[in-house]
């Protein structure tokens, strides 16, 4: 991207974080090639917040888009979700999920944080779970912090065929392909 003017370079920027929330300071300053500051004070300009309010904004915003479950029902914290599309939820193993001796995670906590994202990208008051094809990888530990990424990659009619994909850092540890049934009432 070559060099813009102050004016013209608030404006780019501000439609790039309005498309893509998740742009670090750092990226933005390799991306305008400006300094730090700079962008943080076109940010500041613009009324747009650090990346942490603007996360937690994107998190607020999936959350009441949630249609076929309520967010009590929704295993993981969820950071993203465009219903019909794509939804990406953060789950953090603690104490009360893993076996005690071998001290891994109960297969049903990773199965239900997949399968609530996967509900959760129908489009419709009520979902069903039709069959799942699943896979675990390896186990995971207590501690690690599981991301589940859920893509819909056919819709037929009230027929959803979902993939999701569970990673501890960059390293798969469950796959799965959902059919589900959005239902009207």
């Amino acid at each position: 991207m070559g060099r813009y003017h102050k004016e013209e370079r608030r404006k780019v920027l501000g439609e790039a974080l309005s498309k893509h929330p998740f742009f670090t300071d750092e990226e933005l300053s390799e991306r305008f090639k400006v300094s730090v500051s700079t962008i943080r004070l076109d940010r500041s300009e613009l009324g747009i917040p650090e990346l942490r309010e603007r996360t937690r904004a994107v998190a607020q915003e999936a959350y009441s888009t949630l249609k076929s479950l309520d967010d009590q029902e929704l295993i993981g914290e969820l950071l993203e979700l465009i219903i019909g599309e794509r939804a990406c939820s953060r789950l953090v193993i603690d104490e009360s999920m893993v076996l005690t001796k071998a001290r891994v995670a109960r297969g049903h906590y990773l199965f239900a944080q997949a399968n609530s994202l996967a509900i959760a990208l129908v489009d419709a008051p009520m979902a069903l779970t039709g069959s799942v094809e699943l896979k675990f990888i390896r186990p995971v530990q207590l501690g690690e912090v599981v991301i589940a990424k859920g893509t819909v990659v056919k819709r037929q009619l009230n027929k959803y065929w979902v993939q999701v994909t569970v990673n501890v850092n960059s390293e798969e540890v469950l796959r799965g392909n959902w059919i589900l049934f959005a239902l009207n009432d």
